[in-house]
Protein backbone atom coordinates (compact mmCIF):
# COMPACT_ATOMS: atom_id res chain seq x y z
CA UNK A 1 0.00 0.00 0.00
CA UNK A 2 1.39 3.14 -0.86
CA UNK A 3 0.93 6.45 1.34
CA UNK A 4 0.32 9.48 0.07
CA UNK A 5 1.67 12.59 1.93
CA UNK A 6 -0.56 15.44 1.69
CA UNK A 7 2.46 17.78 2.61
CA UNK A 8 3.96 17.16 -1.16
CA UNK A 9 0.71 17.27 -3.12
CA UNK A 10 0.01 20.90 -1.40
CA UNK A 11 -0.27 23.95 -4.07
CA UNK A 12 -0.69 21.35 -7.06
CA UNK A 13 -4.05 22.76 -7.51
CA UNK A 14 -2.98 26.31 -7.33
CA UNK A 15 0.18 25.74 -10.00
CA UNK A 16 -2.55 23.78 -12.55
CA UNK A 17 -5.36 26.86 -12.05
CA UNK A 18 -2.20 29.70 -12.54
CA UNK A 19 -1.39 27.57 -15.93
CA UNK A 20 -4.68 26.78 -17.03
CA UNK A 21 -6.52 30.86 -16.68
CA UNK A 22 -4.35 32.50 -18.95
CA UNK A 23 -5.45 29.61 -21.83
CA UNK A 24 -8.97 30.12 -20.43
CA UNK A 25 -8.86 33.87 -20.60
CA UNK A 26 -7.56 33.34 -24.50
CA UNK A 27 -9.99 31.44 -25.55
CA UNK A 28 -12.77 33.51 -24.20
CA UNK A 29 -11.19 36.39 -25.46
CA UNK A 30 -11.02 34.90 -29.36
CA UNK A 31 -14.72 33.87 -28.87
CA UNK A 32 -15.80 37.32 -27.67
CA UNK A 33 -14.08 38.54 -30.95
CA UNK A 34 -15.52 36.02 -32.99
CA UNK A 35 -18.90 36.83 -32.16
CA UNK A 36 -18.66 40.63 -32.30
CA UNK A 37 -17.29 39.82 -36.41
CA UNK A 38 -20.39 37.87 -36.90
CA UNK A 39 -22.54 40.25 -34.85
CA UNK A 40 -21.17 43.34 -37.63
CA UNK A 41 -21.95 41.02 -40.49
CA UNK A 42 -24.82 40.45 -39.58
CA UNK A 43 -25.82 44.03 -39.15
CA UNK A 44 -24.08 44.96 -42.16
CA UNK A 45 -25.82 42.55 -44.50
CA UNK A 46 -28.93 43.53 -43.07
CA UNK A 47 -27.97 47.18 -43.73
CA UNK A 48 -27.46 46.52 -47.26
CA UNK A 49 -30.40 44.80 -47.56
CA UNK A 50 -32.52 47.69 -46.39
CA UNK A 51 -30.77 50.14 -48.22
CA UNK A 52 -31.56 47.85 -51.69
CA UNK A 53 -35.36 48.19 -51.00
CA UNK A 54 -35.16 51.62 -50.09
CA UNK A 55 -33.37 52.73 -53.40
CA UNK A 56 -35.41 49.83 -55.27
CA UNK A 57 -38.29 52.21 -54.15
CA UNK A 58 -36.66 55.18 -55.57
CA UNK A 59 -35.75 56.82 -52.87
CA UNK A 60 -32.94 59.05 -52.46
CA UNK A 61 -29.52 58.80 -51.87
CA UNK A 62 -30.15 60.24 -48.46
CA UNK A 63 -33.24 58.02 -47.76
CA UNK A 64 -31.09 55.10 -48.54
CA UNK A 65 -27.95 55.96 -46.08
CA UNK A 66 -30.76 56.90 -43.60
CA UNK A 67 -32.19 53.03 -43.89
CA UNK A 68 -28.72 51.89 -43.73
CA UNK A 69 -28.05 53.33 -40.45
CA UNK A 70 -30.94 52.35 -39.34
CA UNK A 71 -30.12 48.89 -39.80
CA UNK A 72 -26.80 48.57 -39.45
CA UNK A 73 -25.81 51.55 -37.34
CA UNK A 74 -24.91 55.03 -37.61
CA UNK A 75 -20.74 54.56 -38.13
CA UNK A 76 -22.29 52.43 -41.51
CA UNK A 77 -21.15 53.80 -44.47
CA UNK A 78 -22.99 53.03 -47.54
CA UNK A 79 -22.00 53.13 -51.60
CA UNK A 80 -25.26 52.99 -53.90
CA UNK A 81 -25.15 52.40 -57.53
CA UNK A 82 -28.22 52.29 -59.73
CA UNK A 83 -27.59 50.37 -63.38
CA UNK A 84 -31.16 50.40 -65.78
CA UNK A 85 -33.80 48.80 -63.81
CA UNK A 86 -31.33 47.38 -60.70
CA UNK A 87 -29.57 49.14 -57.73
CA UNK A 88 -26.92 47.98 -55.68
CA UNK A 89 -26.12 48.76 -52.31
CA UNK A 90 -22.70 47.75 -50.68
CA UNK A 91 -22.39 48.46 -46.58
CA UNK A 92 -19.21 49.05 -44.93
CA UNK A 93 -18.66 48.66 -41.07
CA UNK A 94 -15.51 49.09 -39.34
CA UNK A 95 -15.11 46.45 -36.07
CA UNK A 96 -13.53 47.45 -32.66
CA UNK A 97 -11.11 44.79 -33.18
CA UNK A 98 -7.09 44.96 -32.36
CA UNK A 99 -4.89 45.77 -35.81
CA UNK A 100 -3.05 43.07 -35.24
CA UNK A 101 -6.04 41.14 -36.60
CA UNK A 102 -5.94 42.12 -39.49
CA UNK A 103 -8.78 43.21 -41.75
CA UNK A 104 -11.16 45.50 -39.35
CA UNK A 105 -14.12 46.08 -41.39
CA UNK A 106 -17.31 44.10 -42.93
CA UNK A 107 -18.78 44.75 -46.01
CA UNK A 108 -21.59 43.23 -47.67
CA UNK A 109 -23.62 43.70 -50.69
CA UNK A 110 -27.35 43.35 -51.51
CA UNK A 111 -28.86 44.09 -55.28
CA UNK A 112 -32.44 44.59 -55.92
CA UNK A 113 -34.21 45.23 -59.20
CA UNK A 114 -36.45 48.92 -59.22
CA UNK A 115 -40.16 48.85 -58.30
CA UNK A 116 -41.56 49.14 -62.08
CA UNK A 117 -43.68 51.83 -61.46
CA UNK A 118 -41.16 54.07 -59.21
CA UNK A 119 -37.67 52.97 -61.14
CA UNK A 120 -34.44 53.80 -59.57
CA UNK A 121 -33.33 57.38 -59.24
Amino acid sequence: MRHVNLKDEAGGATVEVAVALPALALLLSITLALGGVLLASLRCAEGARAGAREAALGSDDAAVSRAVAAAAGNEASAAIVRLGGEVMVTVTLPLALPSVVGDRVVTSTAHSACEPDRGCR
